[in-house]
């Protein structure tokens, strides 16, 4: 009895003892996400640098989720970037008469070529003011340099180099390991260009879709080189020979064909920005991180009466599906929603709807358009497209009255497909599973993944694709007044870049998030107004449970590192089911 409450004791010890250190670990984690979004004022001194070192995930909308990127294996904070805060405080810098200049500290981005597109242009309206730009990095990735570009003067340290050798896009197959698992993708489409599904069925490229890869990053490239040679005032030729020979590839190279301004260390680069800034040698320099400055108080020339007028901007980010979502996957009902809240508020004016989205589900995306299609009739409604608009995408934006996008923006792709996989072989072949069923009627068993689909089953399936197909290009072409005959022309599939987008009127204008709500004041003709941000965020307890029910996907991912965008891939496939307005492949530029 003796040795029973011994052991008892020492388990109610145990027990006691770790949760008073989950309990502190907790207490520590909630201050850490307090001290993250607390709204101190921070006071900006005299001749102070603006700090960008942008390491960090840039997303569209910031200030969501206070552990959406907390580091759990180092219990750090690792705060995405929202594009929305960085493009405002950029506009802050411009007339705060404390900031001098910004220093971009820049190596890598975990942006796409729109998003930079949009920071840099931002950067370019900063520099009217006369004020000066410096970007240095120890080592340059294409993006980084195309940002880093942009400033008075470009520096790299001396043992360096700039990754800048043109835009490859690849893409991996699963024909092969579906094979020897026995799965039959059972792929479905229309266009010819709708590669969707040729990762499952073929094991490289088809004809059509090495056409249009081609197409679009050439057009992505040709603008980023256009946008750099203006800048450094090269010729496009010149920076292709660059690119064809990896002459950034030390920093010597990269001074001699005039791809950077100069080379130093850390500390020489410090006296370069003394130098901007008319400091002594021994002077501290002023360098406010962007985090900061977003307590900044506003200049007083920025400061103008709250205005009633309200126009409203809701973002869509992510796969579309059905149901409520998230801030990274669109949800039907929540994004629906925030559009049908934004209409029905007489005070908001006008709505610009920023999407960001490979497409999804065709379903899940009418629910959306109708929405929009709704909203466009009591107020104007602008399109934002950010790196990615295509597919169901597209589908949710054709209804704008007004669509901004990026020159560099992956567009288009209007086209469906369906894919139910028929794995009867791996289960039966492979794990030794065999099915039997009984049925009402000859169909009941249709969407069965345990067997292939019957030549009736698969003609149904044509028959919806094909339907949802016309819906699709009666939509684009009533949206963007266009023939249906030139929408299917333009459709198939087919993925555009934005600059292809525009010439084929497929949207109106170049320009991000600042220049559709530009336009979407003049549609709405405000003299006032002022920002509000839809879908409304939940509660801090609401998104702190969400956050921890991330740790996982969070770890594995900090394991897999370049790696787990394969992962999602895979993972991705498992939900390609039914009809699906999508990209049929997630892009990476490198």
């Amino acid at each position: 009895m003796k040795q029973f409450f011994k052991f008892m004791f020492a388990s109610m010890l145990g027990s006691f003892l770790t949760f008073l250190i989950i309990f502190f670990l907790m207490i520590g984690i909630i201050a850490t996400a307090v001290s993250i979004s607390s709204k101190d004022t921070v006071k900006v001194a005299d001749k102070s640098v603006l700090h960008l070192t942008l390491t960090t995930e840039v997303v569209d909308r910031g200030g969501g989720n206070p552990f959406e990127s907390f580091d759990f294996m180092s219990f750090s904070p690792r705060q995405p970037i929202g594009l929305n805060h960085l493009l405002e405080d950029l506009k802050k810098a411009k007339e705060d008469e404390q900031i001098e200049g910004i220093f971009l500290d820049l190596t890598a981005m975990a942006a796409g070529w729109s998003t930079i597109a949009e920071i840099r242009s931002a950067i370019e309206d900063f520099k009217e003011s006369g004020k000066f730009v410096v970007s240095y990095g120890e080592a340059y990735t294409q993006q980084a340099y195309y940002l880093g570009s942009v400033a008075d003067g470009i520096y790299l340290h001396p043992e360096g180099g700039i990754d800048f050798r043109g835009l490859n896009s690849e893409l991996f197959f699963l024909k092969n390991m579906l094979d020897r698992l026995g799965i039959d993708p059972q792929v479905i489409r229309y266009g010819e260009y709708k590669s969707a599904g040729e990762p499952f069925f073929r094991e490289d490229m088809s004809p059509e879709n090495r056409e249009q890869i081609l197409s679009y990053i050439s057009s992505i490239w040709n603008n980023v080189l256009a946008d750099i040679a203006t800048t450094r005032g090269l010729t496009i030729n010149h920076l292709n020979e660059v690119a064809d020979n990896l002459y950034t590839r030390n920093a010597a190279l990269a001074l001699e064909w005039n791809m950077i301004d100069g080379t130093a260390y850390r500390d020489e680069i410090y006296d370069v920005l003394r130098g901007h800034l008319g400091l002594d040698p021994d002077d501290d320099i002023e360098l406010v991180k962007q985090g900061e400055y977003r307590k900044a108080p506003l200049p007083k020339s920025m400061i103008a009466p709250r205005s009633k007028n309200k126009v409203a901007v809701v973002y869509a980010s992510g796969n579309i599906i059905s149901g409520q979502g998230s801030d990274r996957i669109i949800g039907s009902d929540r994004i629906a929603g925030a559009l049908r809240a934004a209409r029905k508020d007489d005070d908001v004016k006008a709505i610009v709807f920023r999407i960001n989205s490979p497409g999804g589900s065709a379903l899940a995306s009418d629910v959306i358009l109708r929405e929009v299609k709704l909203a466009a009739k009591e107020k104007p409604v602008v399109a934002s497209m950010g790196d990615v608009a295509a597919s169901g995408g597209y589908y949710i934006a054709c209804k704008a009255d007004w669509i901004v996008a990026s020159p560099s923006t992956i567009t288009g792709s209007i086209g469906v497909f369906g894919m139910i996989p028929n794995m009867q072989g791996f289960f039966n072949e492979k794990l030794g599973i065999t099915f039997d069923n009984v049925k009402t009627n000859q169909l009941a068993d249709m969407m069965s993944v345990t067997k292939p689909l019957t030549p009736a089953e698969r003609r149904i399936i044509k028959e919806g694709i094909a339907q949802v197909y016309d819906t699709f290009i009666e939509h684009v072409a009533e949206g963007r007044n266009i023939p249906v005959s030139v929408v299917d022309e333009l459709g198939r599939g087919r993925v555009w870049s934005g600059a292809e987008a525009k010439q084929n009127g497929l949207i109106d204008d170049f320009g991000g998030l600042d220049l559709a709500i530009e336009k979407a004041i003049e549609l709405a003709e405000l003299e006032d107004y002022r920002i509000v941000e839809y879908p409304i965020r939940k509660e801090f307890l609401e998104q702190l449970l969400e956050g921890f029910g991330g740790i996982q996907e969070r770890v594995l991912q900090r394991k897999l590192g370049p790696s787990y965008r394969y992962y999602k891939q895979l993972e991705g496939a498992r939900d390609m089911t039914g009809i699906l307005t999508r990209l049929p492949y997630d892009i990476y530029l490198d």
